[in-house]
């Protein structure tokens, strides 16, 4: 059986005491061991990365830039390799799976213009012969922790900001489906990247905690659920570390009377169902304004959801195929039965789906529950795979108040034809990332993602300029240079510049 184990730089090995069952979603199966590390592997790289950290920062970001250049051209190059190993991993069909590396991309695309961004600023007599300036430096080490819906996507995210500002960087992405990371660190260094700046390091809460305890670590980036979420945050700010941990989501969709049904009806197909419902972006929550728009909306959504093909990660013809393992359907089909028992109504039941030839796959059915209330568990919690919540509301106001006052921030959509309503939405949402119109709003890669509330943790947004920041430090630096006269040329040389 293939054994997934480590990227580390030249000299660094590792032997695994433990190791972890990746699953083949299609059928039920382990198609593979990954090897878990501990302190003493994270060790190893940390070394290596201090070793390599300084001359990589050293290097000027035109030099930089063209090792993502080439990173680039290497992953467009083996896309349809990529794409077939994160489908096999994760149950994600083929497109899916290239949209994952895609959006990964763009954020390596932002970081060919790292020059660009790195400038810093200047003001010219800042006091009397004084001039002041600012650069952006590299914090050292950073490390990334990643989940399992997006094993190319995140992990670019992050490592993609942290190297081009000149830091090293340790992968940890999720040991469901470690292989895409795996091919990613490989790309980066075939494309240029010196051994020792990119590492992958593999492994469950024992790696965790000794990432966030490791004094070499200056920042660590997270995605995952919220409780995890709050606790990487928590304990890696105590360790003396700049943190940024994005937790779960429960986004709405509100659609008003005037929004074009058919159009929402598609939109919620991909929103709600794509990927099995594995994004934290996906909308999991529709709110019809008005009995009348929730009537004509369920009445195109069921034949809508029966339109859906399910099937295996490989089938061109599915709209989306199995969720990740075993324990995860089971826990999706267990919030189905909880919603159930809370009293929703159960309109499309998607479990007990069974796909010939595949019936031991993690496959479930897409799933729609009605008169769902704000007081349930299922509503209130995440649930991560293909279920959509229908949740009536009287008005506008009341619509507005459902994302706002939910515990998650992440994203949040409107359907309307009618401008001022969109623009008060936007503006009054107590939300993170808007769509209007937009059922995923995750923004391009030269803006920020993040969320608010329990979706993240931190005061910084992922890539774009927040990206920047979050991977620098900035210096400001104040100088003078005498013109060769006795006092310098200046009698308040004692004066604080903004006092002069």
């Amino acid at each position: 059986m293939r054994t997934i184990t480590h990227v580390l730089a030249s000299g660094g090995t590792a032997t695994a005491s433990r190791q972890s069952d990746v699953f083949d979603p299609n059928n039920g199966g382990i198609q593979a061991k990954v090897d878990l590390g501990d302190a003493a592997v994270l060790d190893k790289a940390v070394e290596a990365a201090l070793a390599a950290q300084p001359a990589w920062a050293a290097t000027n970001p035109q030099r930089r830039a063209r090792v993502f250049f080439k990173f680039k051209e290497l992953v467009e190059a083996h896309m349809d390799e990529l794409a077939h190993m994160l489908s096999i991993e994760h149950g994600k069909v083929i497109a899916d799976s290239k949209g994952d590396v895609q959006r990964g991309l763009e954020v390596i695309e932002f970081c060919c213009g790292i020059p660009h961004v790195l400038k810093g600023e200047y003001t010219q007599g800042a006091g009397p012969g004084i001039d002041v300036y600012s650069m952006r430096q590299p914090i050292g080490i950073g490390a990334g922790i990643t989940p399992f819906n997006f094993p190319a996507m995140i992990p670019m995210w992050m490592f993609g900001p942290a190297i081009a500002t000149g830091n090293a960087f340790i992968l940890k992405p999720s040991e469901r489906d470690p292989s895409v990371p795996v091919r990613l660190c490989e790309l980066m260094i075939e494309a240029g990247l010196p051994e020792g700046i990119l590492q992958c390091l593999h492994g469950d809460k024992e790696m965790v905690d000794a990432i966030l305890d490791h004094p070499a670590i200056g920042g660590i980036s997270f995605v995952g659920s919220s409780d995890i979420a709050h606790y990487v945050y928590q304990r890696g700010v105590a360790a003396g570390k700049r943190v940024q941990a994005m937790g779960g989501a429960k986004n709405h969709g509100i659609v008003l009377p005037d929004a074009d049904l058919d159009q929402v009806v598609n939109d919620l197909s991909g929103a709600a169902f794509g990927s099995a419902g594995e994004r934290c972006m996906a909308l999991p929550v529709v709110v019809p304004v008005g009995e009348e728009t929730a009537e004509r909306l369920r009445e195109k959504m069921i034949p809508a959801m029966a339109a859906l093909r399910v099937g295996v990660s490989t089938d061109e013809e599915a709209h989306y195929g199995p969720v990740v393992n075993p324990a995860h359907k089971q826990r999706v089909e267990n919030w189905i039965q909880t919603g159930v028992d809370e009293g929703a109504e159960l309109v499309v039941d998607g479990r007990g789906f069974s796909l010939q030839g595949h019936e031991d796959g993690c496959f479930i059915g897409p799933s729609l529950f009605d008169h769902v209330t704000t007081d349930m568990e299922s509503y209130k919690e995440e649930i991560f795979g293909p279920v959509l919540q229908i949740v009536r509301a009287k008005n506008f106001e009341e619509a507005l108040a459902l994302p706002s006052q939910h515990q998650y921030g992440n994203g949040v959509a409107i359907f309307t034809r009618n401008g001022h309503a969109a623009r008060e939405f936007a503006s009054r949402v107590n939300v993170g990332m808007v769509g209007i119109n937009v059922p995923i709003p995750v923004p391009v890669a030269y803006h920020s993602f993040g969320g608010w509330k329990r979706s993240a943790f931190g005061d910084t947004n992922q890539h774009g300029m927040e990206g920047v920041k979050f991977w620098t430090k900035v210096k400001t630096i104040t100088q003078r240079w005498p013109d060769g006269t006795a006092d310098g040329g200046n009698k308040d040389a004692f004066v604080i510049p903004t006092m002069g």
